[in-house]
């Protein structure tokens, strides 16, 4: 009776969450201040969140430079500014309790401020501060470049950090998610201060940047900042992009490393976030994580955790990700498969579609109680094609059909690229099983 209180009370607050949130939707507004685009959410949260988003990505830099923008923006934002060293930087910061942070991914990167409307005035001059006039102090840049060879490294000896980075540079060989947006060991060792500085100044363009703001201000106020900042920026040039890559062709690769466990993931394409398969893809790899977790923890004890996602933080290469950690390799690709089989052969039932809805949206309206979150998925968004799709997205959970749950899930599920990272004697390439193709389909 306690569980399903505490259950109808989440849901409530939700209810409620989303209620605000969809009313809130029409404050959203684009702004096109002096050719600079700012995109502005007006919210009664005393915390706001900004954030100036980076289009490209890796698309912006070879892969002999990967780490190159995730050095330079870090390098903005913690080693000081040229009117406040890096100590001087941070102390005002702390005063305030402004919080700066860096994002490098594969289609964009992000600098990042959260603040307090109390101190909005001067959490905003620190922030733009950075971004504008950046130090680039050798010293400091050393440091933060020694941070991220160390994370870099990590990376490589933690298994499952490394298993993604794997996955991705044999799945987009010589694409773009090929590199690793935070750097290698070996390619952060050999960017210099000079050569990333100059990066920098090319990167920061109105062009290639757009503003995200989230919080209880002034539009006219927004609009004043920006002016006297980062309309100064030089307009610079669009980021470039890649055609997409389709996986249609099975493979694998194996790794071997002695581990206590075996590590696995298993690659198909998925549709561009921007397009109506989006949603109903989301929602079929939910529900086929939910099923894994029945065959491969409950039943067989397979795994401990076993996973199955649509990679939504992806925009140029969208793809979906099917994943296990196991001592009994053979067996735990051959029942992953199986499933992914009955789903194509059977479809899913309307039950799972009509409870996975409920949860989807449980927990994507949790997921946006935060300015922060509220910011990011609105840059993620405009990133796709238009921040707009952030207003559309409950009702098109709500259309989702199973009709449309099986349709996109047989069209993206006909070729596996397997990545494999662990004992070598326990697999051959006749266990990296691969979907089959039924004539008769459950749409």
């Amino acid at each position: 009776m306690k569980v399903l209180s505490i259950i109808s009370a989440l849901l409530i607050s939700c209810i409620t969450f989303s209620s605000a949130y969809g009313a809130d939707e029409s404050s959203t507004k684009e702004l096109n201040v002096e050719g600079f685009k700012v995109i502005f959410k007006h919210s009664p949260k005393d915390v706001i969140s900004v954030r100036l988003f980076i289009d490209g990505g890796t698309a912006n830099y070879p892969k002999n430079k990967e780490g190159i923008e995730s050095l330079a923006l870090h390098t903005a934002m913690e080693a000081g500014s040229k009117s406040k060293n890096k100590i001087a930087f941070n102390t005002a910061a702390e005063k305030i309790g402004a919080d700066f942070s860096v994002d490098a991914s594969y289609d964009f990167s992000s600098i990042n401020m959260t603040c307090i409307s109390l101190y909005w005035n001067e959490s905003w001059n620190l922030f733009t501060d950075a971004i504008m006039n950046p130090s680039f102090n050798g010293d400091e840049f050393g440091l933060i470049k020694q941070q991220l060879i160390v994370a870099a490294k990590q990376n490589e000896s933690e298994p499952d950090a490394h298993l993604r980075n794997l996955a991705l540079s044999k799945v987009f060989e010589g694409k773009n998610y090929a590199k690793i947006a935070d750097g290698s060991p070996e390619s952060l060792e050999r960017l210099s201060l000079e050569a990333t500085k100059a990066y920098y100044d090319k990167l920061i363009d109105k062009k290639k940047c757009f503003l995200v703001v989230v919080g209880n201000i002034k539009e006219a106020d927004l609009i004043s900042k920006v002016k006297s900042s980062f309309t100064k920026l030089p307009v610079g040039t669009a980021a470039p992009k890649e055609k997409a890559s389709w996986i249609s062709e099975a493979d694998h690769y194996i790794e071997e490393r002695d581990l206590a466990t075996n590590y696995i993931r298993g690659v198909f394409t998925g549709p561009h976030l921007a397009s109506e398969e989006a949603v109903p893809m989301q929602i079929a790899m939910e529900i086929l994580r939910d099923r894994y977790f029945k065959e491969l923890r409950t039943k067989r004890s397979l795994s401990y955790s076993p996973q199955a996602f649509y990679a939504r933080g992806v925009i140029n290469n969208p793809y979906n990700v099917i994943y296990i950690s196991t001592l009994d390799p053979k067996q735990s690709m051959q029942v992953m498969v199986d499933e992914i089989n009955i789903i194509k052969k059977e479809g899913f039932l309307e039950k799972e579609l009509n409870d996975q809805k409920q949860s989807f949206l449980t927990y994507h309206y949790l997921g946006l109680e935060t300015s922060a979150s509220q910011s990011r998925d609105l840059g993620l968004a405009e990133i796709a094609g238009d921040w707009k799709m952030v207003d559309h997205f409950t009702g098109n959970v709500n259309r989702t059909t199973i009709k449309d749950l099986n349709k996109v899930f047989d069209k993206y599920t006909n070729a596996i690229h397997w990545i494999y990272l662990g004992k070598r004697e326990m697999v051959d390439a006749a266990d990296f099983v691969q979907t089959k193709s039924y004539k008769d389909k459950p749409y």
